[in-house]
């Protein structure tokens, strides 16, 4: 039987996906490699932090460009783009001989990366039938949680055995493959309708975001002082104010805070804002608790959080029939709990608790969070003009950008005051526990954004039995979101 490539519709959102894992790994897969680069360089480890916080502010700065880009110069032309930047950002960042040059290079690098996942969303959401985007949408899902995961174990493994400069030269065939399969496959969607720049709102907006997610990232680590990492957090937070208060006085803001009047997408974007909260915090304390509460090796407590991954692996099989059966809000209420338990469990970890425990729970974790932004992602778009879907997924991916930059400094923070609290200088195996209970607090306060959704919220797009009128069934199976 001859081999058939599958029908593009198919293969643009595997293509997307991929994308964005190399983005999600590379973002963490540094953090293992930078004492042995700071080494290279004669520089302090302390130092080396800069070639992370350097790309987190170039992700906060180019962030809100990205919708207005796509919607001027066509979706594909930005992606593509997007991919040719960070790929050659990763070739620069193997050849650098010095911190100036490393920090330029982990720059350019983000300014592909803030282009890449909310353009990427946007791409499958111009293209795929609305029939078929929670299917889609769980491609897009995996990588945001198995980047994390692989990306500090895979770090140690080549620093350990190869050159720290792997770490960035693996991206090359990744992005030369998506960036040929992405102008083969991906039509080059646009707005007909272009809207001027806002640059006030874009200046404005950037430094906002740029400020909050540098200073949440540095909250509790030591490496800013305390007055300085309040400062970053208070002016990010004041120019997001003034930036709310200018979106409210141009026709065209570069973020259109207006969508929040759309219930489900509030219900997405802030509810998801308050869940994410616990789930950015994850990858900062559970290697922390395996390494330095446990005692175990970066290569075993990578093979152990390698579960949650494999978790979130097994939902892309179920997550349609999940929510065709159940519907949006049912899920997401029950859900929510089941996630914020399973994060609670956590907090009762010992060195004693028998490793196939923990990475049971860790198992069943990935498959739920995996679940629930697969759920998310997909309903934030279920009543937005197609219009303004460009506007939608640059907010949507402000708002989850800035939540898991808030879980990590939440994260520190509540192990620092734990330390405080215990008078002691050095973790242990149980100071993790009032972290991880208190992030699976606040990741069930998001259950008061999503009871008030309607029952049949989505239903256009979970297709659930009894919710979807034949009417509606027919037009969105046959009828792209376009």
């Amino acid at each position: 039987m001859a081999f058939r490539l599958r029908p593009p519709r198919y293969l643009v959102p595997v293509i997307v996906a991929c994308a964005l894992f190399m983005e999600n790994m590379d973002a963490t897969v540094i953090a293992t490699a930078l004492p042995t680069i700071a080494r290279d360089f004669g520089e302090s480890a302390l130092a080396l932090n800069l070639a992370i916080t350097c790309y987190l502010l170039s992700l906060g700065i180019f962030l809100p460009l990205s919708g207005w880009l796509a919607d001027r110069l066509g979706a594909r032309t930005v992606f593509t783009s997007a991919i040719v930047v960070f790929t050659v950002g990763s070739i620069g960042c193997s050849t650098v001989e010095s911190l100036p040059q490393l920090v330029l290079a982990r720059v350019f690098q983000g300014m592909g990366g803030a282009m890449m996942v909310p353009v990427g969303r946007l791409v499958v959401l111009r293209t795929i039938p609305k029939a078929e985007l929670v299917s889609a949408m769980a491609y897009l899902t995996v990588p945001a949680l198995i980047g994390p995961v692989i990306g500090p174990p895979l770090g140690g493994f080549i620093v350990t055995y190869f050159s720290w400069r792997w770490i960035f030269l693996i991206n090359i065939p990744v992005g030369v493959l998506g960036l040929a399969l992405a102008l083969r496959f991906i039509p080059n969607v646009r707005e007909p309708r272009r809207e001027p720049l806002d640059g006030l709102g874009f200046g404005i907006a950037s430094l906002g975001l740029a400020g909050a997610m540098f200073g949440f990232e540095n909250v509790g680590r030591g490496i800013l002082s305390n007055e300085v990492t309040a400062a970053l957090i208070a002016g990010g937070i004041v120019f997001l104010a003034l930036y709310a208060w200018h979106a409210r006085r141009v026709t065209a803001p570069i973020l259109d805070v207006a969508l929040l009047r759309v219930q489900t997408f509030r219900a997405s974007v802030i509810g998801g804002f308050v869940f994410r909260i616990g789930i950015g915090a994850l990858p900062f304390l559970t290697p922390l608790m395996l390494q330095l509460g446990f005692g175990l090796s970066p290569f075993a407590s990578g093979m152990i959080t390698f579960s949650g991954a494999a978790g979130a692996i097994t939902m892309k099989l179920t997550a349609a029939p999940i929510l065709r059966a159940l519907g949006f809000r049912s899920v997401l209420l029950a859900n929510t709990a089941v996630c914020a338990s399973s994060i609670a469990c956590y907090g009762f970890f010992r060195p004693s608790t028998p490793h196939a425990l923990i990475i049971g729970v860790l198992l069943v974790g990935g498959f739920f969070r995996s679940l629930q932004f697969t759920s998310l992602n997909t309903l934030a778009y279920a009543e937005i003009d197609p219009r303004h879907m460009s506007r939608a997924t640059t907010l949507s991916s402000v708002g989850q950008q800035l939540s898991l930059s808030f879980g990590v400094g939440l994260g520190a923070l509540l192990l620092h005051a734990t330390l405080v609290f215990h008078g002691r200088a050095e973790l242990g195996a149980t100071d993790f526990s009032p972290a991880y209970f208190a992030i699976a607090a606040i990741s069930l306060l998001s259950l008061l954004f999503f009871a008030p959704l309607p029952r049949d919220a989505g239903a256009e797009i979970s297709g659930r039995r009894g919710e979807l009128s034949p009417a509606i069934a027919t037009a969105s199976s046959t009828h792209p979101s376009v």
